[in-house]
């Protein structure tokens, strides 16, 4: 029987797609509550209002931060899944467990935005980007594996989904080693390689 129901288990493509753009959303969603707005108490002037918002520089900062990482790894995840056609049990439980490191988004941001000026958080934010990347990188290499893949462009897509990951990934351990120098410049280059991921502003290789 257990043999059995994990030969069955896990078979729906779109169930996977489902729970992974809800999460997302939620994820997303969740990093701007963490922007709170000033409190009035002890705030008599506009002077003294402009000065607490501006204060909040470093959390909206961090907020676009993670929402590009968020949006970045949701159409890597919809790349993946264009091409997907198949799925097992084993299958559904890395894309789970990918979705995993996804809700930890808004702490490891949260986290960041309120200790912005030491190494350690940036550190933190680092390894939440650095397992999703890797788990979205064994949910591929697993897929292709196993031929979920679809037959007419495994071939044409398999070493662009895989280079874009680990390029990425190199790209923002050098962005973590920046932390030793300023944490500013560390999230200043962070954002700079994801807003090219986001909108192509520098050409990588051809695969």
């Amino acid at each position: 029987m257990l043999s059995h129901y994990n030969k069955i288990a896990g078979k729906d493509t779109g169930r996977s797609i489902a729970i992974a753009d809800g999460v997302f959303g939620v994820a997303l969603t969740l990093l701007v509550l963490d922007v709170r707005v000033p409190i009035m108490d002890g705030i008599h002037s506009d002077k003294q209002l402009i000065d607490a918002f501006l204060d909040l520089g470093p959390k909206f900062l961090v907020s676009f931060l993670a929402f590009m990482t968020g949006g970045i790894f949701w159409m890597g995840h919809s790349a993946q899944y264009k091409h997907i056609t198949g799925s097992d049990r084993n299958l559904s439980w890395i894309n789970l467990l990918f979705l995993l490191t996804v809700i930890m988004l808004p702490f490891t941001t949260s986290f960041l935005g309120n200790y912005v000026e030491f190494k350690f958080p940036i550190a933190v934010y680092w390894l939440n980007i650095f397992l999703m990347g890797a788990i979205l990188y064994i949910h591929w290499a697993y897929a292709y594996k196993h031929n979920f893949v679809n037959e007419e462009t495994r071939e044409i897509v398999n070493k662009p989904l895989r280079t874009r990951i680990i390029i990425a990934q190199s790209l923002y351990f050098l962005g973590l080693l920046m932390c030793f120098i300023s944490p500013y410049l560390s999230i200043g280059f962070i954002i700079a390689v994801q807003l090219n991921y986001a909108f192509g502003l520098i050409s990588g290789p051809k695969s």
